[in-house]
């Protein structure tokens, strides 16, 4: 696993490829894996459900009001509409992991 992971980040293929050898899965069966629960995420966050996952962290969508703003270039007042953002909160162990 370390020789893929000299890279400063790993995109989507990286992330299947390192699945697949961890596991031992097809990487197909891994795409699916990965792919099923990126769409569960997102579903369950355009739904307002919080998803928790033990260790790794939680993700929750907040709700950001409309605001005015202003554009920098003009300085003229533009409207913002409200809207969801998806927020990740780190759990424990990884942030353990990770110092």
């Amino acid at each position: 696993m370390k020789g893929k992971t000299d890279r400063k980040f790993i995109n989507k293929r990286g992330l299947i490829e390192l699945v697949t050898e961890l596991t031992g899965l097809l990487k197909a069966n891994s795409r699916q894996v990965l792919e099923g629960m990126i769409q569960v995420i997102q579903e369950g966050l355009k739904e307002g459900k919080t998803i928790r996952l033990s260790g790794f962290g939680i993700f929750s969508a907040s709700h950001r009001s409309a605001r005015e703003g202003h554009n920098p270039r003009t300085g003229k007042k533009i409207k913002t509409p409200a809207m969801k953002r998806p927020k990740f909160k780190p759990g424990k162990t990884l942030k353990e992991n990770i110092s």
